[in-house]
């Protein structure tokens, strides 16, 4: 359950976060790299393996979260289906083509301006609102539908629209995963969506309006990564470690909600 305030896209907070100007949504909604940078990334790449997020092996997961998202698995595999017969020209929900809509946001771009403006449409089209306010339940997974049918959702839900979305705009499934963060301070759970872009693990967080990249997140412990393939679970350099102190930095970033423990 996210707290509605903290859901609203804000100013970054600090960190090695990407500046941006209230009033130029489009250009918050991607990382401005400098053309150099672009092209010695690009280089990089054809040369390099991809990195895992957050440079983390995972392992295979059990328990809620794995059982929560086989659940809305189900029912994206079955409006991706809806989504596909629209395409096709067949008759088209109207709730289908507001997503359809969201995806076109992305239509003739492609790298982070797609991702951005889609991350940033997905953003706008839904009001934070905890599970308990919307469904009187402490944790509720909603498939993109009911999500857009109400408008309203947490931080989970957010993430599975963006998720969806991008899988829609065309990016392919291995650089599109769903990530759930333990945060540091304070003590809580929060989802996002990770997209690989020329090799770059992106954060889409509904938090911000800025793509901040895997590597430049601090203050949360990576949990999970969701995926076509189930859940997996992020697996620590130390597995005796505990969580780090405030005073210490570690990988990632910050927000609320109540996700099961497993």
């Amino acid at each position: 359950m996210i707290a509605a305030s903290a859901a609203m896209p804000s100013l970054p907070q600090s960190g090695n976060l990407v500046p941006f100007g209230e009033g130029n949504l489009e250009a918050a909604s991607f990382v401005d790299d400098p053309p150099q940078a672009i092209r010695y990334d690009a280089t990089a790449v054809s040369n390099q393996p991809a990195a895992p997020i957050f440079g983390m092996e995972t392992e295979p997961a059990a328990g809620e979260v794995a059982a929560k998202w086989r659940a809305v698995e189900t029912d994206i595999d079955r409006e991706q289906q809806i989504l596909s017969r629209c395409r096709a020209g067949e008759a088209c929900p109207s709730i289908a083509k507001e997503l359809l809509d969201i995806v076109a946001e992305g239509a003739g771009r492609s790298g982070r301006a797609r991702v951005g403006l889609i991350n940033r449409a997905v953003d706008l089209a839904i009001t934070p609102t905890s599970d308990e306010a919307q469904w009187g339940v402490a944790d509720h997974w909603s498939p993109p539908f009911e999500t857009l049918q109400s408008h309203r959702g947490d931080c989970e839900d957010y993430a599975i629209v963006k998720y969806v979305a991008l899988l829609q705009a065309g990016l392919p499934h291995d650089d599109v995963k769903i990530v759930i963060l333990r945060n540091i301070l304070p003590r809580e759970d929060h989802a996002a969506v990770a997209a690989r872009v020329d090799g770059q693990w992106l954060i889409l967080d509904n938090r911000r309006l800025a793509l901040v990249r895997d590597t430049e997140m601090i203050g949360s412990i990576p949990r999970f990564v969701l995926d076509e393939d189930g859940a997996r679970r992020f697996v620590l350099p130390n597995r005796a470690a505990q969580e780090p102190s405030a005073g210490r930095s570690s990988p990632v970033g910050l927000v609320r909600t109540a996700w099961p423990s497993v």
